[in-house]
């Protein structure tokens, strides 16, 4: 088993969260010089070196191609986000032309009025058309593409090769098959969760719920409404709460887990099987389960399909006050496009976003394939309005499956969670 290159916290942090600037004033100068400074921010690394030197490369190229053009890029650190992105949409000469930004953030830069709409760009990039539908999807607020999507990323199911030998069963194809995997091991082995299913991993129960039909929530006449108390809704989320139950994961100890708890789980070797992203292998390599283990895409609910999963990530957008529109639009196109994707994938071990690209990094590497089988088999998205930070933040999903896994009934639940979104959602 290969093992994979340093998962860096902004990519974590990314695909796990998202927080916004509040609604801001700013308007757009109508310049467009192509001479100049462009003004660059992306994020900072644990280890920057990788992510650096393949920027460098693409920074070089730009400018030899645009003699009158300089470059600046800085990196600033994820944490600190909301509050500069909110310096630069308030002070559009302290704001860069081209931004990192993560895809759950975008919904809130689009409201504050920061963001620039890029849909004509998509359309004139012949690039554009490998694109991943369902990536793309992520860049989009109201139809309309507000960023480039630089690089993905999508969770599968991590399995201990050693014990499903031991007991002689093949990974599940289906996520009735995964209840009852999962619930063999616990039987044959108490000594480990038969999968460890969080209480607190939204992103691992989400699959469940698309795969079921279901829907976070469905937008109609210029506002979203909670759909997750719709039967279809319903089937995932009981199906996902099964598995925390004392025959599998016991509620007294997976309840509060979180996605980054729930791995560990699995890499320390306490548990058979695990819902883990592609930026999380390194950490399995590192752990028990070493080279004991395999990934295949999470099954959705019929036999032999793949359960729709969230498409975390991050976006090169131009920000609405630059004064160099085309040459940032140009310098994403280099910087985004597939050739730098390619190297920043082998750089950093990002997923590419086009799937030409991606089709050439699994042959290259088969550890990547059950991750580029997710994305390919098509993914999904988190509501695209400033109210899903609210929402995420007051841990509306994660306390209605603690709810249930402590005790209460399905129905009941999922009423009070939709509740709790509507009124988040407001009118949004």
């Amino acid at each position: 088993m290969r093992f994979w290159k340093l998962a860096t916290a902004a990519i974590v942090a990314t695909l796990l969260v998202g927080c916004g600037p509040p609604q801001v004033d700013q308007s757009n100068s109508g310049a467009d010089s192509r001479t100049g400074t462009l003004r660059v921010w992306l994020f900072d690394e644990a280890n920057r070196d990788p992510k650096e030197k393949v920027v460098n490369a693409a920074v070089e190229e730009f400018e030899k191609n645009h003699r009158d053009v300089t470059v600046e890029v800085r990196y600033i650190a994820v944490d600190t986000r909301s509050e500069r992105f909110t310096g630069a949409f308030n002070d559009p000469s302290s704001a860069p032309d081209v931004a990192e930004f993560g895809n759950t953030d975008l919904a809130s830069y689009v409201t504050a009025g920061g963001m620039s709409d890029l849909t004509g760009m998509i359309e004139d990039w012949p690039a554009a058309t490998d694109l991943s539908d369902s990536v793309l999807d992520t860049a989009k607020v109201d139809d309309k593409v507000y960023g480039v999507p630089w690089f993905t990323g999508v969770r599968a199911l991590y399995y201990r090769t050693d014990v499903f030998d031991e007991l002689g069963l093949e990974p599940p194809r289906s996520l009735g098959e995964l209840v009852e995997t999962a619930r063999r091991i616990r039987s044959e082995r108490p000594d480990m969760y038969g999968i460890a299913a969080g209480g607190k991993y939204t992103y691992a129960m989400m699959p469940f719920i698309w795969a079921a039909g279901g829907e976070l929530a469905e937008r109609g006449n210029g506002s979203w409404r909670s759909a997750i108390d719709s039967e279809a809704s319903r089937r995932g989320v009981r199906t996902y709460t099964s598995l925390l139950d004392p025959a599998i994961c016991p509620p007294d100890q997976c309840a509060q887990l979180t996605g980054t708890e729930s791995v560990q789980a699995f890499a320390g070797g306490k548990a058979a099987m695990a819902i883990g992203g592609d930026f999380n292998r390194t950490a399995v390599n590192e752990g028990a389960a070493g080279e004991k283990y395999d990934v295949v895409p999470l099954p959705g609910q019929r036999t032999g399909s793949i359960a729709p999963a969230f498409a975390g990530g991050n976006l090169l957008g131009v920000l609405r006050s630059s004064d160099h529109s085309t040459l940032a639009q140009e310098f994403i196109k280099v910087l985004a496009g597939k050739k730098y994707q390619r190297r920043m994938y082998e750089a950093m071990s990002y997923l590419p976003t086009f799937e030409d690209v991606q089709d050439k990094v699994a042959a290259d590497d088969p550890a990547i394939e059950p991750f580029i089988e997710t994305l390919q088999a098509g993914t999904r998205f988190v509501p695209s309005t400033p109210a899903w930070s609210e929402i995420d933040a007051q841990e509306i999903l994660p306390t209605m499956v603690q709810r249930i896994a402590t005790g209460e009934e399905v129905r009941p639940a999922t009423r009070r969670a939709a509740q709790r979104m509507n009124s988040a959602f407001g009118d949004r």
